[in-house]
């Protein structure tokens, strides 16, 4: 009997073409779903309830970081799918960091108990790829997996809305890029918001890489940011509400 792709192989396929060398190749063939989590119920239950909808993925649970290092198969292609079990990201911060390390070119999706924002920055400042809240459904994880494994972000409804009610208003966010930062440092926010390297920036800029970085720890202390990822978000938010002007 010929057999039938499931909807995540389908759609794989559609958007093969757009992906260098990767047309024709199906993340059912190609990967593996990890899922770690340290509850059995809620690890077994998941990883059970994608073999029934999406019977084409490969699917392990394990319990632990440790576990997962200990039997994973180096030379499989992964996306791990991390849950924090009920923890704020903050408490298992370093294991997600340290999973993120291993993992090397394999993605890590974060399954957090909330939808909050600080959960998301916290998340992608420790190297994830996404950040779900525990409730999203199945495909909602499936479809994670999927745009993790070609460097996508896959952002839930949710998440969205949480996002918008971030954003400051027009008035707030002019002010605080044209207002509190000076002309150098504006220069260093256009860059900083496109997510380049402190040594990418100093070579643009033509300055030292030391000089980047006080700029860069100013522009945090002036936006309120305690680290890049939120400084770098609250940089793009400024530049929507401003109609995309940085200055």
């Amino acid at each position: 009997m010929k057999h039938l792709p499931d909807t995540f192989s389908k759609s794989l396929n559609s958007i093969g073409a757009d992906l260098p060398g990767s047309a024709g190749v199906c993340l059912s063939e190609r990967c593996t779903l990890i899922m770690i989590d340290p509850r059995t119920l809620e690890r077994e239950c998941l990883v059970r309830c994608v073999e029934l909808a999406h019977p084409e993925i490969k699917v392990m649970g394990f319990g632990s970081f440790d576990e997962w290092q200990t039997r994973r198969d180096h030379h499989g292609h992964e996306v791990i799918l991390y849950s924090t079990g009920n923890r704020p990201v903050t408490e298992v911060s370093r294991e997600i960091a340290t999973l993120v390390a291993e993992a090397g070119a394999a993605p890590v999706v974060v399954i957090g108990a909330a939808n909050d924002l600080r959960e998301m920055i916290a998340a992608f400042d420790c190297g994830a790829r996404s950040y779900l809240p525990s409730s999203v459904g199945i495909d909602d994880i499936v479809e994670a997996s999927r745009l993790a494994s070609f460097d996508g972000i896959f952002l839930p409804t949710a998440s969205l809305t949480a996002l918008r009610g971030a954003l400051p208003d027009r008035e707030e966010s002019h002010m605080a890029v044209n207002e509190h930062l000076t002309e150098r440092q504006r220069a260093v926010c256009d860059a900083l918001r496109r997510g380049k390297s402190n040594k990418i920036i100093a070579g643009e800029l033509n300055l030292c890489e030391s000089t980047v970085k006080v700029h860069i720890r100013n522009i945090m202390k002036k936006l309120g940011a305690k680290n890049r990822t939120e400084a770098a978000f609250k940089l793009n938010s400024s530049m929507f509400a401003g109609e995309g002007r940085l200055s």
